[in-house]
């Protein structure tokens, strides 16, 4: 007997349908996949050996490529994780071979108010608690491979402050005159630690380090982690980790991992992170997890590698983007898809009737405090005024060339009145709609929204970029800003408008991608701002390089690369069962 998610938390129920999990060699099985290509973590987690298993199958044609995206969130949720768990279950039950491919949570959301984006009600990937808690330690890794790049430069520059050439020679080093105001890296953890955005490092006597500026930002915000995303093989990361800028000397010339030596050791701590990780949703089928969230402030995305392995391995790929179809998307058209030379099929637009009344007028919720009674109640024309935004998103999709199909994502409080609306509009805008309500009844509720994505996938696209990567930084910028997000033009404060003009005269930088850092609460720069918002323009305020993963990384607004922890969060209502070891209350 399945519980009921209406009556229980998601937790709860993952840990009923945990009793019935297949084994990681049941789930191989099923997919075909061969003995020594599964790298088992006990009985119901295991990595994948990603190069065996794509050079058993390079002949093998490649299944459909489905992105899951979403309207731009609201403090409400719209449930990505949740409807990509939903079609892979709905999928299933049309008898289809699908692989779900989704990204591993990061410990700040676990332990904060998001949660651990494993999906939610009877749509979720299992075990919860080893998918909530590290898993196979991947993010470990790149925690682990960044700081050391961090230590390593950090260390020099005392060294070189302390010795002078001919004592640094003595020791096989040679002065690389790093600027302690011209540091690009920083170190990194995996939480929600705004107390650690700015510290002071090296205070005390001459061996206790250089005395400097810095910070600390979210593990996954780590350029490591956009490597991952995008890698396609050891080979491939070897060579983009040697090139990460660390810093800038006095001559404003970049200092690199490979400078400092440290490349390989740094890429040691990340071998067994290149093999993406298997799992399963409740109702058995494969998941793949591997890469890390946070769209807003880094790629976003599930990586290459997992998704080049599903598609081989089954005849339809659920991945996802992590935000809004402004960022996740356009990170997904633009980056991932330019790496890995994947064509998708079909695009997702995520949406609730709850966060399109939010868009649409209705008060914005707040976290933490109960909802507004104005949302347990029918109000078409603020449903109306919402699809504003969902269109916009849309319109997104639709300019990558991909057939758009818009899942909505099913409350008990939603009226057919309102779900009509939502219908009749993303139809006029030139979409599937499908009502799924997966959340309550898992894959018997999605088969509409399998359907409507099989058929969507069966119609031929004109899968096209925004730009081409001849196109100047300044006018990819542009482009992002007006096109997608809908802004009037783009502002640059000075110091962005130095380091543009650095860029610009930098050769290399034209075969560099462009991955925007925005809020994802609006399609401006502005939180505040829902719907459609009009008129305005978006500030630049800095410029990042991260010339190992090949990006060029504009930073809007006042969006932080470490988030805060809120007053009420997760951890408060986590605990362990002392006498069990099950771990209790993780959502």
């Amino acid at each position: 007997m399945v519980l009921d998610p209406t009556k229980h938390a998601d937790w709860e129920i993952a840990e009923d349908s945990e009793k019935n999990m297949k084994t990681v060699y049941e789930l191989a099985e099923k997919l075909g996949l061969e003995r020594e290509e599964l790298l088992p973590h006990g009985h119901y987690v295991a990595k994948l050996d990603y190069r065996k298993i794509l050079e058993r199958l390079k002949d093998r044609p490649d299944g459909k490529y489905v992105d899951v995206t979403a309207i731009t969130p609201t403090p409400l949720g719209e449930g990505k994780s949740t409807c990509a768990m939903g079609l892979v279950q709905g999928l299933g039950k049309r008898n289809k071979s699908v692989v779900g491919a989704i990204r591993q949570p990061s410990g700040g959301p676990t332990m904060n108010i998001k949660g651990s984006a494993a999906g939610g009600g009877l749509a979720q990937c299992i075990p919860l608690t080893p998918f909530s808690l590290g898993l196979t330690g991947d993010i470990n890794a790149i925690m682990n491979a960044h700081n050391l790049g961090m230590v390593a430069l950090t260390s020099r520059m005392q060294h070189e402050a302390n010795y002078t050439d001919e004592q640094l020679a003595k020791k096989n080093l040679r002065r690389l005159d790093i600027h302690p105001k011209k540091v690009e890296f920083g170190w990194i953890i995996d939480f929600c630690a705004q107390a650690l955005r700015n510290i002071t490092i090296g205070i005390g006597g001459k061996m206790d380090g250089f005395t400097m500026e810095s910070k600390f930002a979210i593990a996954v915000s780590s350029e490591l982690m956009a490597i991952l995303a995008i890698a396609t093989d050891l080979r491939d990361m070897r060579e983009r980790i040697g090139k990460i800028v660390v810093a800038y000397d006095r001559q404003d010339r970049p200092v690199t991992t490979a400078d400092l030596e440290v490349d390989g050791a740094m890429t040691a701590w990340m071998v067994e992170a290149l093999n993406p990780n298997l799992m399963q949703t409740i109702e058995g089928q494969p998941v793949i997890v591997h890469a890390g969230p946070f769209a807003n402030i880094a790629i976003g995305q599930s990586s290459v590698i997992a998704d080049r392995v599903a598609l081989k391995i089954a005849d339809y790929n659920v991945t996802e983007s992590g935000f809004g179809a402004d960022i996740g998307f356009e990170k997904f058209w633009n980056l991932k898809c330019r790496y890995s030379k994947l064509k998708p099929h079909c695009a997702v637009v995520v949406a609730t009737i709850r966060a399109l009344k939010c868009h649409g007028g209705a008060p914005i919720p707040v976290p933490g405090k109960p909802m507004p009674e104005e949302y347990k109640k029918e109000n078409v024309g603020w449903v109306e005024a919402g699809c504003q935004n969902l269109i916009r998103h849309i319109e997104t999709v639709k300019k990558a060339g991909i057939n758009p199909v818009v899942c909505i994502n099913a409350f008990y409080t939603d009226t057919d009145a309102e779900i009509k609306a939502v219908r009749r509009l993303g139809e006029a805008a030139g979409a599937r709609v499908a009502l799924s309500r997966h959340w309550q009844y898992g894959g018997d509720g999605a088969v509409e929204f399998a359907d409507a994505v099989i058929d969507a996938c069966q119609e031929e696209n004109d899968f096209k970029f925004l730009y081409d990567l001849d196109t100047p930084l300044r006018e990819r910028i542009d482009l992002i800003a007006k096109d997608v997000y809908g802004a009037d033009g783009v502002s640059y404060t000075p110091e962005a408008q130095d380091k543009l003009k650095r860029m610009e005269a930098d050769p290399g930088m034209k075969e560099m991608g462009t991955c925007m850092v925005k809020t994802h609460l609006s399609l401006s720069h502005d939180p505040k701002l829902k719907g459609v918002p009009k008129g305005w323009t978006l500030p630049i305020r800095d410029i990042l390089t991260y010339k190992g993963a090949g990006f060029v990384v504009p930073v809007a607004g006042a969006i932080s690369l470490m988030p805060g922890t809120a007053s009420d969060p997760a951890y408060r209502r986590i605990d362990v069962d002392v006498e069990t070891g099950k771990v209790k209350g993780v959502f």
